[in-house]
């Protein structure tokens, strides 16, 4: 599947746990030494700059495996795939069941919010 490389660490590729449905991006999974992801992770098929501003992760289980796609909030597509039993990844809870996560996740402010940006803390530190 390839190293995980700089740019992939700054845009958002996601990967789901095919055995349990917990969702990380290649950047957490960087994080805790997950460099080449393999079985049980795979990548969900999305743009590489997809972020969960505008994209919902959906995750399914399917004949006895989860499986994770991602799709245009609010729009036909999603509700379609809800309908059909797909369930949203809060993006809070994207990365917070791996190893060392105290939590949810933090999420980027929105552009909208007030809330002035801090840079995140470095897990080394």
């Amino acid at each position: 599947m390839g190293c995980l490389s700089v740019r992939s660490l700054v845009m958002g590729l996601f990967y789901i746990d095919t055995s349990t449905g917990d969702v990380a991006t290649g950047r957490q999974l960087y994080d805790i030494g997950v460099t080449e992801p393999e079985l049980p992770w795979l990548r969900i098929q999305a743009p590489s700059d997809a972020t969960t501003l505008w994209h919902s992760v959906m995750v399914k289980q399917e004949r006895g495996i989860f499986i994770g796609t991602l799709t245009l909030r609010h729009g036909d597509h999603q509700r379609l795939l809800v309908r059909q039993g797909w369930t949203e990844i809060e993006p809070e809870k994207i990365g917070s069941t791996l190893p060392g996560s105290e939590g949810p996740s933090d999420v980027s402010p929105s552009p909208w919010s007030d809330e002035p940006y801090t840079e995140p803390k470095d897990p080394q530190n």
